[in-house]
């Protein structure tokens, strides 16, 4: 399901232009996940990088991306933008199951937490066995909004770093244990660190402005060396809500290099 190396390259360089902001601008929404700028439940499991506060190889890729959340919250608004909080910054190789899917698959499933988890050991351990376990990296390309979000997406560095997650990915979505759990893929990899999420959209909201904003933030991105995200490892999560993920020492990682 997932792209070619080429073609999501194609694909995300056409999301940071002004024709596409303007578009993505229209179709935006309230998101669901904050009431009166907080979290609310929103359970599930993904497969991450470890987050922010606790990713020292980052750090200063980290401060950048703070920086540029910072620029967007300037210019779109507190009352409209909720920042999320900089410690929970991650890259999500691989989304497995969310809200009331996940309540859904519970109920029926008293298991179904550790059964997911003793799956996607035996993916991480297939693919394990199969990596060159050298680190990979990605980079910071611009911002891009989605429906209820803003994000900071990304591009591989070279092939093998993409194919490295594509891979990863595979293994997870073709794995026939997963898949009899309830788990599919829902989407391609837009790789990203979502910045924040869409309070309530007031009527008199200027989003030629906010093109704007979202334009000149990139173009600063393109004309200067793109920060470069490593990733050493990628985890399984639980998270409870869009701001704390967790996890047991004993629940499956990955480990490039």
């Amino acid at each position: 399901m997932d792209e070619s190396y080429q073609e999501y390259i194609n694909r995300v360089a056409r999301l940071t232009l002004p024709s596409a902001c303007a578009l993505q601008l229209q179709g935006i929404q309230q998101s669901p996940k904050f009431v009166d700028g907080k979290p609310v439940s929103f359970p599930g499991y993904s497969v991450i990088t470890p987050p922010a506060a606790e990713d020292e190889s980052n750090h200063n890729f980290y401060q950048q991306v703070e920086t540029l959340q910072k620029q967007l919250a300037d210019g779109l608004g507190k009352d409209f933008f909720i920042p999320l909080p900089s410690t929970s910054f991650h890259f999500t190789l691989a989304d497995l199951v969310w809200d009331e899917s996940y309540r859904q698959l519970v109920q029926e499933n008293p298991n179904f937490d550790r059964e997911l988890r003793q799956q996607v050991a035996a993916s991480v351990d297939e693919y394990q066995t199969e990596a060159d376990n050298e680190p990979i990296a990605w980079q910071l390309w611009g911002v891009i909004t989605r429906p209820r979000a803003i994000m900071a997406c990304l591009v591989p560095k070279d092939q093998r770093s993409y194919e490295s997650v594509i891979k990863l990915r595979r293994s997870l979505y073709q794995n026939s244990g997963l898949v009899g759990l309830g788990i599919e893929q829902q989407y391609d990899l837009t790789a990203h660190i979502t910045l924040g999420y869409f309070d309530s959209i007031p009527n008199s909201l200027n989003r030629d402005r906010l093109c704007i904003v979202m334009s000149q933030i990139n173009d600063r991105l393109v004309e200067s060396q793109l920060p470069e995200f490593t990733i050493k490892q990628a985890q399984l999560r639980k998270f409870e809500d869009m701001v704390e993920y967790n996890r047991e020492e004993n629940w499956a990682v990955v480990k490039f290099g």
